[in-house]
């Protein structure tokens, strides 16, 4: 009756630790990709030659957001490639855009603009929390092009770089230097 009693409690036990690990870890999410495909923001403005509706008003033609920085992708953790732009719209909204992007899929991925330096190798795997940033949001999918609004007030200035950051094991999956235009 004791062993009996013992065998349960361990197989309740590990059953427990299976389903933690497995909350944990996710490891699915290695075999699951999410493709997202956003169109590039545009702004509508002002312009000498407005668009005339049906309706007869006339309706601003729409004008791209200038480019105020770029980068390029490198791995860290995981393979991760792509591009990144940060838009200005007229209105002074800063989107921060990735292109192209493609990495792991993973548990707890967040899109961060930081002031940490963009190191290659294992070196640049945990820099990226020990400064100032700024969290975009939760990543929309680990492959395509995604457009992420940064808040409002946000001071270009103080940040040289975007990470793809996973809060759960506080490692970056890739990240890029940014190049201001």
């Amino acid at each position: 009756m004791k062993r009996k009693r013992v065998l349960a409690v361990v197989a309740v036990g590990l059953v427990v630790a299976v389903a933690a690990g497995l909350y944990w870890f996710q490891p699915w999410k290695l075999w699951v990709n999410e493709t997202v495909q956003e169109a590039a923001p545009v702004v509508a403005q002002p312009s000498a030659q407005p668009t005339a509706q049906p309706s007869g008003r006339a309706t601003p033609a729409p004008k791209e957001p200038s480019v105020v920085a770029t980068g390029a992708l490198i791995s860290h953790e995981h393979t991760t490639s792509g591009d990144v732009r940060i838009l200005r719209g007229a209105d002074g909204s800063l989107v921060l855009r990735l292109e192209n992007l493609d990495t792991s899929n993973g548990p707890d991925l967040r899109v961060w603009l930081t002031d940490a330096p963009v190191i290659p190798g294992k070196d640049g795997w945990f820099v990226f929390d020990d400064g100032a940033y700024v969290s975009a949001g939760k990543l929309k999918g680990n492959k395509g092009s995604q457009n992420y609004t940064l808040p409002a007030g946000t001071d270009l200035a103080r940040y040289s770089s975007v990470t793809i950051w996973c809060e759960r094991f506080s490692v970056s999956f890739g990240a890029a230097a940014l190049t201001k235009v």
